[in-house]
């Protein structure tokens, strides 16, 4: 990029003028102490256990299964082009075959949606690269972001070997309380949730597996040797095992007693109520509502699965939009129409503009622009509304129909 330096000050920001965009540009000053603080080399911050809960955790499978698909399920309108963009020559029509119908030639644009709006809730963030041509989406863990003590980025690399720069991706990131480069995964607030919920799945295998039976001890009167000791021992578990259904009777010889140490039960652990609050708090940390998991016959699921589309769905969309109106440069929005969850909105926004036509506050081919609809010839006239004083053509049409005066 071709620019010439204006000045330089005494806390070294530059202006610049750059020739092709002719516009200034002065760089942050505070940017190298952001750099000093982030350092030079912004790796994930995400651990492992998140994409193993995503195998392993029935909740978190579920819950991220809905974002990612309702995400995924959008497809994008493309407007006039609003600003410069950080590529330039795409054309209105290859951007909208790239974002609705072939990222890639490699994969449906319903498979790369889903990888990249995964990432984005597991890991906290998206990379895509742009070869100029098509999309490639980048695993975010495997991304690293190479500060620059200037311009904010110097460049990426994928695995520390691969180098990218900053014009060849696209980077969206979630919120973030601790970087400015990267965004933190959504089950951060729910590790705690997370690692409970392994400790109760590892100690019910255990206690299956090894054939326990709490709260009991053999007690004697008599004195045994160790041999007896070993020998009691081993037939009670070969015999007595739960995994071998428990049903041998037993003979306690040598004044064996069964006696009780505890009077809790398995069921008394109430291990079904724990999990089911920590999933919910798993769910909350996502930003799905529980009650969509519950199923049935419900009539709240309506305005919870509306409630997850506008307080989850749209605004990750609206995050992936913001980063690829700045990239290619056109005004960009997703298609909801088909949204069923969101059908009421698009009436209440249906009868809004109308009134404003018909109220002569808006031009018919205003409001198809806010709705996004083409314009129409001929439509581009104030509505005078008939009840207002003096909006008639001829001031003696209207009023009661005149009697017709007599032959």
């Amino acid at each position: 990029m071709c620019a010439v330096i204006l000045g330089v000050s005494t806390r070294n920001t530059m202006a610049w003028y750059n020739k092709i965009t002719g516009l200034f540009q002065k760089l942050n000053p505070a940017q190298e102490t952001i750099r000093y603080q982030s350092g030079t080399n912004v790796s994930t911050d995400a651990l492992a256990t998140y994409k193993d809960a995503f195998i392993r955790l029935e909740t978190v499978n579920r819950g991220t299964n809905l974002i990612v698909n309702a995400c995924a399920s959008l497809d994008y309108d493309i407007k006039d082009k609003v600003i410069e963009g950080v590529v330039v020559g795409v054309r209105q029509k290859s951007l909208y075959n790239l974002l609705n119908y072939r990222p890639n030639p490699y994969q449906t644009v319903n498979e790369f949606r889903c990888n990249i709006f995964t990432d984005f809730i597991l890991e906290g963030n998206i990379f895509m690269y742009y070869d100029g041509v098509f999309l490639y989406h980048l695993p975010a863990a495997s991304v690293q972001t190479i500060t620059d003590p200037k311009t904010f980025v110097a460049e990426y690399t994928y695995n520390s070997i691969v180098r990218f720069k900053p014009e060849e991706i696209i980077h969206i990131k979630d919120l973030s309380s601790t970087s400015v480069y990267r965004g933190t995964s959504r089950l951060a607030s729910a590790d705690r949730n997370i690692k409970i919920l392994y400790k109760m799945q590892t100690f019910q295998e255990q206690f299956f597996e090894n054939g326990a039976v709490a709260g009991m001890v053999l007690t004697t009167d008599n004195t045994l040797s160790q041999v007896a000791k070993d020998k009691t021992i081993a037939q009670w578990v070969t015999r007595y095992s739960p995994k071998n259904g428990a049903k041998r009777p037993m003979i306690l010889d040598s004044g064996l007693k069964l006696n009780p140490i505890s009077s809790a039960t398995f069921q008394e652990m109430d291990f079904d109520q724990s999990i089911k609050t920590h999933d919910i708090k798993i769910l909350k940390a996502l930003g799905v509502p529980p009650i969509l998991l519950d199923g049935g016959n419900n009539a709240n699921i309506s305005p919870n699965l509306r409630l997850l589309y506008l307080e989850t769905v749209m605004p990750v969309v609206n995050k992936y939009v913001a980063a690829i109106e700045r990239f290619f440069g056109y005004d960009i929005a997703p298609i909801t129409a088909n949204v069923s969850a969101l059908q009421p909105d698009l009436i209440d926004v249906a009868d809004y503009h109308t009134k404003l036509v018909n109220a002569g506050i808006l031009t018919p081919n205003e409001a198809r622009i806010e709705l996004r609809y083409e314009k129409l010839t001929g439509s581009d006239s104030i509505r005078i509304p008939a009840n207002i004083a003096g909006s008639a053509v001829d001031p003696s049409v209207g009023g009661a129909p005149k009697t017709p005066e007599p032959q």
